[in-house]
């Protein structure tokens, strides 16, 4: 079921984990987020995040975009510190978009941030746009687009600015089934040339096995690797369709229980 035009490129991000862990204070108390965390992800390629509330999906991103400090452990993309790395873009779960600005200002806000030339902040805004079918709605507010429309804008903020690895934090969590479906596909499109490397929080089990050609299970926390499952059919075309995507789906739903039951074991002790 592999589609050969996916992933068929290594330009993007290698990302590599290693021993991380991570604590902070809340109310005087240490909470541990994240213990003992060990992960690769091929450049060019998807990983899937996925697990129980509280279970350190969203600090992991953190990490990786250099937004938190690791407590322990060593965090590298392409060999390097993740702090202060500009070839990384996050979006979050709320599209973070400025409702005073226009879907185009939205979009260029990076590059504007940047100080790129004009001509530059022109030729990258019509391209994404164009590329995500947001050209027509260049001129509208936040507040006038649709749920799905916010998110592509999210996402072309995100993509114009050329980066090499890609980190969202359930970004479709709030859209209804059909245009969640649409805007994976759309993602999936820009990820054809294998120059981007993505690694998606998620706690929909479908989403996780048709996007992450790697999906990761943390347990409750502190997150740990519960496992680790190769998908190499994530992306390709009809893959959603077929009895092995069930099997997987309903493989990893079990992966998933096991690790809460686990987790809350090891909780009570």
């Amino acid at each position: 079921m592999n589609d050969p035009e996916l992933f068929s490129a290594t330009t993007g991000a290698a990302v590599d984990v290693a021993g991380l862990s991570v604590a902070y204070r809340r109310d005087r108390v240490t909470v541990e987020a994240l213990r003992d965390v060990n992960l690769r992800v091929d450049p060019g390629t998807t990983c899937s995040v996925i697990g129980p509330s509280g279970g350190g999906k969203t600090t992991l991103l953190y990490v990786l975009a250099g937004l938190l400090r690791p407590g322990a452990g060593r965090v590298t993309v392409n060999g390097d510190d993740p702090r202060g790395r500009r070839q990384t873009s996050i979006i979050l779960q709320d599209y973070g978009l400025l409702p005073w600005k226009t879907v185009w200002q939205n979009a260029v806000l990076g590059l504007v941030i940047r100080r790129s030339p004009a001509a530059h902040i022109q030729a990258e805004g019509h391209r994404i746009l164009n590329d995500l079918g947001l050209w027509e709605l260049r001129g509208r507010y936040p507040g006038q687009l649709s749920g799905g429309q916010r998110q592509l804008v999210a996402i072309a903020r995100s993509l114009a600015t050329r980066p090499d690895l890609l980190l969202m934090d359930e970004p479709f969590s709030s859209l209804d089934a059909l245009t969640r479906e649409s805007l994976q596909e759309t993602l999936l499109d820009v990820l054809r040339d294998g120059s981007l490397t993505l690694i998606l929080v998620t706690h929909n089990i479908e989403e996780a096995a048709y996007l992450g050609r790697r999906i990761v299970v943390l347990t409750p926390p502190p997150g740990r690797l519960a496992a680790v499952l190769d998908n190499p059919g994530a992306g390709s075309r009809g893959w959603r369709k077929t009895e092995q995507f069930y099997r997987l789906c309903r493989d990893l739903r079990q992966t998933l229980e096991d690790a809460c039951r686990r987790g809350a074991g090891e909780g009570s002790r």
